[in-house]
């Protein structure tokens, strides 16, 4: 990942600690997946070069999942989205989550306006070179 973040035009956070990453866990009640952990290990956050945070520090991604999964504040016309972990935005309201009931490594954004889920990257690793890339703003998924 640290090769991925080194060369793009983003602002990286200090690394989580493990002791963080543990009470996270704890809190959502799962473990945070394989490669988002290794890039929490590097950074506690990506912000792009337009302010984007195009992954969320860790205490962002479990309390934003906790109020996601309890139903909280959604229409009653959207999915359920116990299925899926929510880690960064697109600063207009999308938000990317990988599935993780079952665990796969695939990226989605969820449009907050029509509650579609549409795939966007095999990876994180994937999703970061895509989202940083150069000129990336917005909608660069589509």
């Amino acid at each position: 990942m640290r090769e991925i973040l080194a060369g793009a035009s983003a602002e990286c956070s200090a690394p989580v600690d493990a002791a963080a990453r543990r009470e996270a866990e704890r809190r959502l009640g799962r473990a945070v997946p394989a490669r988002l952990g290794a890039l929490l290990r590097d950074t506690d956050g990506v912000v792009d070069a337009y302010g984007t945070e195009v992954v969320w520090p860790l205490a962002r991604i479990a309390g934003q999942n906790l109020l996601s999964w309890s139903g909280e504040g959604l229409r009653e016309s959207h999915m359920p989205f116990g299925s899926l972990l929510f880690f960064g935005d697109n600063g207009g309201g999308d938000q990317f989550a990988l599935v993780v009931a079952p665990e796969r490594d695939d990226v989605f954004v969820w449009d907050h306006e029509t509650d579609s889920r549409v795939w966007v990257a095999g990876s994180i690793d994937a999703y970061l070179r895509r989202a940083l890339a150069e000129g990336a703003a917005g909608d660069w998924w589509r």
